[in-house]
This record gives structure tokens, sequence and C-alpha cells, in this order.
């Protein structure tokens, strides 16, 4: 199967794998230590049963999707050990520090007080309770500056210099981290962790709306206020992303205007004026070998106006740079598209929550809930996307303009990294299905008074609630 591949193709699979898995997780986790955060917030400020009920449902999914998420992150720190030893020794002068900022503060800060998060509510009381819990929330934040602090300046790196080995040495920290296109970027990735978790909430919350409705049940309080805090937070934060990813788009055209071509699809460069502004190209099927873009459906001089908001601004296309610089535009092209279009869909989400609401029919929407549940995983797949479009269009670096992917790899055989490939799929798709799926199983129940955490049933007690049954993953995973 992988024997007409080279050893750098497989290796950048293998990273595609793994980090995509890997993203999917603290993408979620990191929403909902903040949704925990809120609702535990809210549990003591009002003093509603409710709130407690809801904190205890989402915590014991949150500890399975945060342990995915460690685990899945080590694996990480062992391929750029193994299969892109040459990108560690050049880049790690740089990037090393910074990945051990986020272990000494984030990590540190997660571990810390996890264990008082998820256990600890009847033993340290409930405001020591509550600080643990925004200690994660805050951990989580902070790990997501530093990966992202590193990641920025893979894309638009300063503050660097390059000694006689080639390797690349800090100038300044503080123009390391604070690289131009960083701010831009931890904006619109906290942003999707928020909406990717208000997704996930909604489509638990529509589906026991739904099979309420069909088994002619009242739903649960906790139902109701989920999906009704779910539906606000897509109404508030789909527009904020669409303004935070139209200036990461500015920020991109500024500094990696190559990428912009490729998402964009233009192959040629638009000298604008009167008749020059560049169009937006909806859809079309990109040719790289012939350098054009065929059967494409377009809206003229509109990509002008977008991308510098001038209909008369010229743009370059792919063919103002050497085409070994270019990135391949396909890939490029249809994620970005992928990603845009989830936005438009949840924005649309947003919007229609609002009009429900205002006609007071939001938990009597049975066409909202179905767009609301088939919508649950789409804040993943954005995510997704959007890495992809990053990631793909920032080739054939790997520090942009500076440190060539096919110049960063280990020299290893071909056969030995599609072992490794073959090994991680393999345990992957095992070990993460099961958590998936005992995390759906989880969310099958509805949140019901005397909701039990992954504490023992005299925390619900603590707060005056009928504590239910333990639920025993033993017991569960052996059904």
């Amino acid at each position: 199967m992988f024997d007409a591949l080279s050893a750098l193709t497989l290796a950048r699979m293998q990273f595609a794998f793994t980090v995509s898995f890997h993203f999917i997780f603290p993408s979620f986790s990191i929403g909902l230590a903040s949704y925990l955060m809120v609702l535990e917030g809210l549990w003591l400020k009002t003093g509603r049963d409710v709130y407690l009920q809801l904190f205890q449902y989402w915590l014991k999914i949150f500890a399975i999707a945060f342990g995915m998420g460690v685990v899945s992150g080590i694996v990480m720190a062992y391929q750029f050990g193994s299969n892109w030893a040459v990108f560690s020794d050049k880049a790690g002068p740089v990037i090393g520090p910074l990945m051990a900022y986020e272990v000494l503060t984030a990590f540190f800060l997660e571990a810390g007080f996890l264990g008082v998060m998820l256990f600890g509510l009847n033993k340290v009381g409930k405001q020591l309770h509550f600080l643990a819990t925004c200690m994660v929330a805050t951990g989580t934040a902070i790990s997501a500056f530093w990966i992202i602090a590193v990641n920025s300046w893979m894309q638009t790196p300063q503050g660097y210099a390059i000694n006689g080995k080639g390797q690349f040495y800090t100038t300044s920290w503080l123009e390391v981290i604070f690289n131009p296109s960083m701010p831009y970027r931890l904006v619109h990735v906290l942003l999707a962790a928020y909406l990717t978790t208000a997704l996930v909430v909604g489509a638990a919350g529509a589906w026991h709306l739904l099979k309420d409705r069909k088994a002619r049940a009242t739903p649960s309080e906790g139902t109701r206020i989920m999906f009704s805090m779910a539906m606000w937070m897509a109404a508030i934060v789909a527009p904020l992303q669409l303004v935070a990813g139209h200036a990461h788009g500015e920020n991109t055209m500024a500094y990696q205007p190559a990428k912009i071509a490729a998402m964009e699809g233009h192959y040629r460069s638009f000298p604008g004026g009167p008749d020059g502004g560049a169009p937006l190209i909806l859809f079309g099927l990109p040719d790289d070998a012939a350098q054009t873009m065929h059967y494409k459906v377009e809206v003229p001089r509109i990509g002008s106006v977008i991308l510098k908001g001038d209909i008369e601004a010229p743009i370059s296309g792919l063919d103002a740079f050497p085409p070994e610089n270019r990135a391949p535009v396909a890939i490029t092209f249809w994620s970005f598209r992928i990603m845009v279009g989830l936005g438009m869909l949840m924005l649309a989400m947003g919007a229609w929550s609002l009009w429900a609401r205002l006609r007071g029919s939001l938990h009597d929407s049975p066409w909202l809930h179905r767009l609301a549940l088939v919508m649950g995983p789409s804040g993943f797949v954005a995510v997704l996307a959007g890495w992809t479009t990053t990631e793909v269009g920032r080739q054939p670096f790997t520090v942009f303009g500076l440190l060539r992917t096919a110049d960063s790899a280990s020299p290893l055989a071909a056969p030995a990294v599609a072992a490794s490939l073959l090994a991680f799929v393999i345990v992957y798709f095992a070990v993460f299905g099961v958590g998936t799926w005992f995390i759906l199983k989880l969310m099958g129940h509805e949140p019901h008074p005397g909701e039990s955490g992954p504490t023992r049933g005299d925390v619900t007690r603590t707060a005056g609630i009928t504590p239910a049954p333990q639920i025993n993953p033993d017991a569960v995973l052996a059904e």
C-alpha cells in the first residue's frame, strides 16, 4: 500500500494524521472547560441545582476528552524526534523553549488543579473547588497561547537569527512570541474552540429535545437550559468568528500572499484598475499542472473588495511566485471553502435560534433541533479544515520562507515510516474510537436531578440533591 510513497510523504501523512486527532480533543476541552467554569459559577451565584446537574453531566465528558487530548499530544513530541529530527535540530532552539513554557505554565496548572476539579467538590469546599475549575479553564487557554505562538512563528518568523550550523536562535523572545500572525491566529483558534463546544452541547440538547418530543415527554430543565446556552453561544460567537477570520485573512494577505492565492484559487495575478480587480471564485476544479481553474463559478471583482477593501485593488496570483514555492492549490482551495461554508451554516443557525427565541419557540422548533443535531460535529470538521488550510497553504516550508519541508525530515527509509504510520492508524482508531463511543454513550442520557460526576454520590448530597447511582465505566464497556 505504501510502496510508491517516499519517506517524506509518509512522514507528512503520519504527522497530519496524528495532529488531526490531537487537534480535535483540545478544541473541545478548551471550550468545555470554560463552559464548566460558567456552569459552576452560575450554580454558586444562583443556588439553582440545575446548574450543578449540568456541571456534573459535562464534567465526566470533559475528563475523557481531556485525557485523550493529553495522550494524543505525547505522540507529537515523539515524531519531532523520529521523523523530523532535522527540523528539531534547526528550529529547536526557538520552539523548544516555547514548548517548555507551555508545560511549565499551562500543563502544570491543569495537572495541579484537575484532580481537585474532578474529585474535590465534597472535600475542599465550593469556593476552592470553583477556583480549581477556573484554573483548569485558564490552563487550557494558556496552553493554546503557547502552541499558537509556536505555530505562528513557523508561519511568520521574526526575532531570530541563524548561526553557522544553520540553526535558528532567538534575538528577541517578545518578537518570537508575539509575531505578526500570533494575535489573529490565537483569537481565531479560541473562538473556534468555544464555537465547537457550543455546537456539541447544542447537539446533545437537541437530541434529547427531539427524543422527548417523540415520546411526548416534557424535556428536563437541564436539557432546556443546555440547549438555550448553546444557542446563545452560537449566535454570539459565530459573527465574532466571521470578523476574526476576516482580520486573520488580511494578516495572511500581508505576510503570506502565496497562501492567499492558493486559498482563493488565483493562478494568475490581477493588475487592478477599473476592469482588473480580482474575482471571488466560489467553486471550481483547480488544476496545478495546467495552472488554471476549470469550471469556475465566480463573482467579478469582489475578491479585491474582500482581500483589500478596494474593488480596483491589484491582487497577486500564484504566477507572481516561483513554481517551487507554490502550495498545492486543490487541498488549500477546498479546505478553505469547507471551513467558510460551515461557518456560514453556523451563522445561519445562530440567527435562526434568535428568531425562535424571540417567538418563544426555542424549545419547540423541531427543524431547528434537527439542524442543531446535524451541526454537532461541524465544529470539528471546520477546525480540521482550517488547520489544513493553514498548514498545506504554508507548503513547501516548515518555517515559512526559510526552511523547506523536504529539508526538515529525518533520513529514514520509507518502510520504517510506513510501519509506524500503520501502527498509529490501528492504535488511534481503536483507542480513540472507544473513547469517542464512550463520550457519546454518556451524552445519551438526559441531565436529571441527582446527576453524578466522576466523584462519589455524596457530592450531590452536599448540594442538597438526591444522589443518582454512579456510572461504572467497566460495566458500561462490558454491555
